[in-house]
C-alpha cells in the first residue's frame, strides 16, 4: 500500500496537465455553433454554413496517420504541443475578422491543430496511466472535454445578445484563446515519460510505416502473436466515423430543428446544443464509474439503446421540452461510444498503438461527412427531416457494430 500511494499521487499530478488539454480539445465543437452564426451574418445556404464544421473535420482523414508516425519520433508529449500551438493560430484568426475566406482558413488550421492533438493525447493518457484504467479515464477525459463543448453556445449566446466587449459572438474566441495558452504552458511546464516503446518502434518497418498503419484494416491481418485483428480495428473505425458524425451532427443541426418547428431566434435556439454538450458531459462523467462495474459492451449497448430512442423524439418532437429531452438523450449516450472504441481497439493491438490511435482518429473525417449529407439532405427536401434521417443512418450502425463487435472480440478471445 505504500508504495501504490506516491505512484497514485504522480498520477494524478501529470494528469492534471493531461485533462486541460483535454479541454482544449473541446474547442473543436464551437464550430457547430460557429456556423450558425457565421450562416446569419453571411446569409449562407445550409449546404454552404456546412462546410465550415466539415472543413475542420476534413484534416483528420489526412493528419492523423502522419501525426503517428511522428509520435515514434519525437514523442506524445511533444505532439501534443504541436497541436495546441496549432489551436492557438486558429483560435487568433476570427478575433480580427469574420471574412469567410479567413473564416475557412481559421477552421482549416482548428481542424488540423484537432487531429493532431486528438491522435496524440489518447496514447499519452495511456502513457501517464501506466495502461490502468484506460477507459475509465478516457472516458473522464470526454467529460472534461465536453465542458467546453457545451460552454461554448453559451458563451457565443451571451456574446451575441450583449455584444460582449465589442466582439459579439466571436467573444468566444479571445475567452478559449487564453485556456488554450493556459494549458500548453502547464503541459509543457510537466515532465512526463511518453516515448513510445522499443516494440513500438521496431515493429513498424522505416519505410514502410503508412502501409503498415493501413494493413490494419484489412480483414486478414495478424498481430505478432496470431490473432486476426483486422476485421475488428475496420470496424471500429468505422464506429468513430458514425460517432463523431453524428456528435457534430447533432450539434449543428439542433438549433435548426427548432426554428424550424417553433419559429425560434438562433439565440434562443443555440441553448439546445449546450443541452446536448451538457447531457454528453454528464454521460462521460457517469460512465467512467459505471464501466467499473459494467462491461464495456454491455454499456455500448445502452448508450446506442438511448441514441434510438432519442432519434424517434427528433422525429416527432414538436414542443420545445419534447426536443429538449431527446437532444439531452442523445447527448448523454453518445458520451462513452468513443472511450469504448477506442480502449477496445488499443486493446486488441497493443504492440501498435500510436498506429491504432492514428486510424481510429481518421475516423473523426465522420464529422465532416455527416454535416455535408445532412445539409444536401435537408436542401434537397427543404426540411430537417433529412438531416435526422442521415444521424439514424450512423446510430444503426452502432447498433450494428455492437452485434458484429462483439462477436468479433469473443472470437479474439478465443
Amino acid at each position: 500500500m505504500k508504495n501504490l500511494m506516491p505512484h497514485t499521487t504522480m498520477n494524478a499530478k501529470k494528469l492534471a496537465p493531461v485533462m486541460l488539454c483535454f479541454f482544449a480539445m473541446g474547442f473543436v465543437d464551437l464550430v457547430g455553433i460557429a456556423s450558425n452564426y457565421v450562416k446569419a451574418d453571411l446569409n449562407l445556404s445550409d449546404a454552404m454554413a456546412n462546410t465550415l464544421p466539415s472543413l475542420v473535420f476534413l484534416w483528420f482523414l489526412i493528419f492523423s496517420i502522419p501525426t503517428s508516425l511522428l509520435m515514434n519520433k519525437i514523442g506524445r508529449k511533444n505532439t501534443v504541443l504541436v497541436s495546441l500551438v496549432m489551436t492557438l493560430a486558429a483560435l487568433v484568426v476570427p478575433v480580427f475578422t469574420l471574412n469567410f475566406t479567413m473564416l475557412l482558413l481559421s477552421f482549416s488550421l482548428l481542424g488540423i491543430g484537432n487531429a493532431i492533438m486528438q491522435t496524440s493525447l489518447n496514447p499519452l493518457v495511456d502513457s501517464v496511466m501506466k495502461g490502468g484504467a484506460s477507459a475509465s479515464t478516457l472516458t473522464f477525459g470526454q467529460f472534461i472535454k465536453s465542458i467546453a463543448s457545451f460552454l461554448a453556445p453559451i458563451i457565443a449566446s451571451w456574446g451575441a445578445t450583449t455584444n460582449a466587449f465589442g466582439f459579439g459572438w466571436r467573444v468566444l474566441y479571445p475567452i478559449y484563446l487564453g485556456v488554450g495558452v493556459l494549458a500548453t504552458l502547464l503541459l509543457f511546464g510537466t515532465r512526463l515519460t511518453s516515448e513510445p516503446t522499443k516494440e513500438e518502434k521496431s515493429y513498424v518497418p522505416v519505410g514502410k510505416q503508412f502501409s503498415t498503419c493501413f494493413a490494419l484494416l484489412r480483414p486478414n491481418h495478424r498481430s505478432p502473436s496470431g490473432e486476426k485483428v483486422g476485421t475488428f480495428v475496420l470496424l471500429c473505425f468505422l464506429a468513430i466515423v458514425c460517432h463523431v458524425g453524428i456528435d457534430v451532427g447533432t450539434s449543428v443541426t439542433a438549433p435548426k430543428i427548432l426554428m424550424e418547428r417553433l419559429d425560434m431566434s438562433l439565440n434562443d435556439a443555440a441553448y439546445i446544443a449546450t443541452i446536448y454538450f451538457v447531457a454528453k458531459a454528464a454521460g462521460s462523467f457517469c460512465g467512467s464509474f459505471i464501466m467499473k462495474y459494467m462491461k464495456d459492451w454491455t454499456f455500448l449497448f445502452v448508450s446506442v439503446a438511448m441514441m434510438m430512442i432519442a432519434l424517434i423524439g427528433l422525429y416527432v418532437g414538436q414542443t420545445q421540452w419534447e426536443l429538449y429531452g431527446a437532444v439531452a438523450l442523445m447527448g448523454f449516450g453518445n458520451g462513452n461510444p468513443f472511450s469504448i472504441i477506442f480502449a477496445q481497439a488499443m486493446a486488441a493491438v497493443p504492440h501498435q498503438k500510436n498506429e491504432i490511435s492514428g486510424l481510429l482518429i481518421m475516423g473523426i473525417c465522420g464529422g465532416a461527412v455527416f454535416p455535408m449529407l445532412m445539409g444536401a439532405a435537408s436542401d434537397a427536401i427543404g426540411s430537417q427531416a433529412g438531416a435526422i434521417f442521415t444521424l439514424s443512418l450512423g446510430i444503426f450502425y452502432l447498433f450494428a457494430f455492437w452485434m458484429k463487435g462483439l462477436k468479433t472480440k469473443k472470437e479474439l478471445q478465443q
